[in-house]
């Protein structure tokens, strides 16, 4: 019946806990003390916690400490709470205390009873479930999992898929030559193919970097327990959970080096979401890029046509807006605000702890999981479905007075520039002017002019030099 409790008791007194509820009294009073954001911890880290409490059973199992079916009962149910089936059941807010024990004694609380079911006798969430750790070992691992996994199953392969969509497009439109741009000003041609070519690479250099950070990520601290000591836990305990996690998840993790760093800090931490950063960087040109070309279409640059999703104003009829490359860079602009609050955070740790450990966890997995969702939606909604206005490129690049560059080595820079300015003037083909004052015969004007040729690079007369 709705509203009906029961009445547990620990250290600190008496406390109604909702009936039904699998959690007990140390939950109950996180739930009271943190009424603050209605943020609840990640799905990830609620995943990563119930395979840490899994492999700490069957490490304790092994080394002895543990009865062989109390830890199946445990290991069982960290693996239902992994599997999600119990979201329901931790309720404790983002904001509560700062190293994460409320949401440790949670899965403690929760797994216990669980496990008491499923063996119809008593199983202590302390001494048992949470035999051999502490929430300051317990917590930091499990956001450490939580990141790797995120990054290999999420994160990584939606930029994958985002780079094969801009590699495909570029192999279809990749021959097309256009004006380029620096400082938002004409600049000397280029293919589609070497525009969308350095997007691709970008990622391609975000993904490294995600990869090489991951290699400290996989370095746990669990085996430390409170400070970094192993007080209470075998001297065997943590690499025997990590190899046990490595095995449930598929993804290989080691026990930390050094216990103390694990547990003091959060720079692992840090530094993914500086490479989160990064790529939010990288994303946030793209979707700016790919808004700019698909300005006008008759008053901005109308250089392609991304897909038409929706009314693009409810005044104005017929107006289309980009609004994928604006929700991503959105997208990054947040991921740009979590990376701030996890620098914050890492950079509060005193002494043997760091004490902001629930928000990294909610920022740098929000993060992966926002870039991953946006760099699916940025791939099949606005990269495979752009069209190119071959016309309005082509009707841009003959009058890019910038073409002129190509004769400095010839006639001289000073002669160039004369030229440049009078086509500019004038509105004429660089081409037609620069017949009538370079001094050199048409056939050689075009193959010197020629813009597929420029985007090709390379030396077409003299030496010469210029900057941007």
């Amino acid at each position: 019946m709705a509203g009906k409790t029961r009445t547990e008791r620990d250290s600190l007194g008496e406390l109604e806990v909702p009936a039904e509820a699998l959690y007990g009294i140390q939950t109950q009073r996180a739930v009271l003390n943190f009424p603050i954001s209605g943020l609840r911890m990640p799905r990830g880290f609620i995943r990563a916690l119930g395979l840490v409490k899994a492999a700490a059973a069957e490490a304790n199992a092994g080394l002895g400490h543990l009865p062989q079916d109390v830890a199946e009962a445990i290991r069982g149910a960290a693996l239902q709470v992994a599997a999600g089936d119990l979201d329901g059941q931790f309720p404790v807010d983002v904001f509560q205390t700062g190293s994460g024990t409320s949401s440790n004694m949670n899965a403690n609380e929760v797994i216990a009873r669980l496990a008491s079911r499923a063996l119809r006798r008593p199983v202590h969430g302390n001494d048992q479930v949470n035999m051999g750790q502490s929430s300051n070992d317990v917590v930091p691992t499990a956001i450490q999992v939580a990141a790797v996994l995120a990054c290999r199953e999420q994160l990584l392969p939606a930029i994958k898929h985002l780079r094969l969509a801009i590699d495909r497009k570029a192999r279809r439109v990749g021959k097309v030559v256009k004006t380029g741009r620096t400082h938002l000003m004409d600049a000397m041609p280029l293919t589609l193919a070497q525009e969308l070519g350095t997007w691709s690479a970008q990622l391609a250099s975000a993904a490294a970097r995600i990869e090489d950070t991951l290699d400290r990520v996989r370095q746990l601290p669990i085996g430390g327990t409170a400070v970094g000591t192993g007080i209470n836990a075998d001297p065997r305990f943590g690499k025997r959970v990590a190899k046990a996690l490595s095995s449930l998840s598929g993804q290989r993790f080691v026990q930390a080096r050094n216990l103390f760093e694990g547990i003091a800090s959060q720079d692992a931490a840090v530094e993914l979401s500086g490479q989160f950063n990064v790529l939010a960087v990288a994303m946030m040109k793209i979707g700016n890029d790919l808004r700019w070309m698909n300005s006008g279409p008759l008053a901005g640059l109308g250089e392609i046509e991304l897909p038409a999703l929706q009314p693009g104003s409810s005044i104005m009829p017929g107006k289309v807006n980009p609004v994928l490359p604006e929700a991503a860079c959105m997208v990054c602009a947040q991921v740009m605000g979590n990376h701030a609050t996890v620098t914050i955070a890492g950079a509060s740790g005193n002494f043997q702890l760091n004490v902001m450990l629930p928000l990294v966890a909610h920022n740098l997995l929000q993060s992966a999981q926002l870039l991953a969702n946006a760099a699916r939606v940025l791939a099949d909604g606005a990269i495979a479905g752009f069209g190119v206005r071959k016309d309005r490129l082509g009707e841009a690049l003959a009058r890019n007075p910038i073409l002129v560059t190509a004769l400095n080595p010839v006639i001289g820079y000073e002669n160039a520039a004369a030229i440049a300015k009078q086509a500019y003037r004038e509105g004429r083909p660089v081409l037609e002017v620069a017949i009538e004052r370079s001094g050199l015969d048409e056939k050689t004007l075009r193959k010197l002019l020629d813009p597929a040729a420029l985007a090709r690079g390379g030396i077409h007369g003299a030496p010469g030099g210029g900057g941007g």
